[in-house]
């Protein structure tokens, strides 16, 4: 079975979190694609960078921005685990990320479409269009396991 764009890609902001994982970080990985070509890559460093502004998105979008030189990310696809929370939906709307694609809800902090959907309010003069639940099953697991093993040290 071959694996579509976004599932590929996918694979990629996955590979992300497993290196956010083995620091002992809450494993969220992201990915920002232009073409065919990963332009920025992050995954959370909250715990290392005692930053709580370090999540995967805000890594991968400055990396993205360092690399095209520019704020504005456009034609660019997000690709991250976990959906963004407002600080990052934020931050995809300020640099005019075309699109959004992540793998699993939040319920606590998801304003992507669960809490509410930022990236769609008409109120901003930008949206971002998005595409929510690619590869779910992996994406969730990630985190729940992580969560497991946490719980029981």
């Amino acid at each position: 079975m071959s694996l579509t764009e976004d599932e590929r890609w996918m694979k990629e902001a996955i590979r992300q979190a497993k290196h956010a994982e083995s620091l002992g970080e809450v494993p969220i990985g992201a990915v920002i694609v232009r073409g065919e070509e990963i332009v920025g890559a992050g995954y959370n460093l909250r715990e290392r960078d005692r930053d709580p502004t370090a999540h995967a998105e805000m890594i991968a979008i400055r990396q993205a921005s360092e690399q095209l030189q520019a704020w504005r990310l456009l034609d660019c696809t997000l690709y991250v685990t976990l959906e963004p929370c407002p600080m990052c939906a934020g931050a995809i709307l300020q640099s005019r990320i075309e699109r959004v694609v992540y793998g699993t809800t939040d319920p606590k902090a998801g304003c992507v479409g669960t809490l509410m959907d930022l990236l769609q309010d008409s109120r901003f003069n930008h949206a971002s269009a998005w595409t929510a639940g690619v590869l779910q099953a992996e994406c969730s697991s990630l985190l729940t396991d992580f969560f497991r093993r946490l719980r029981s040290r």
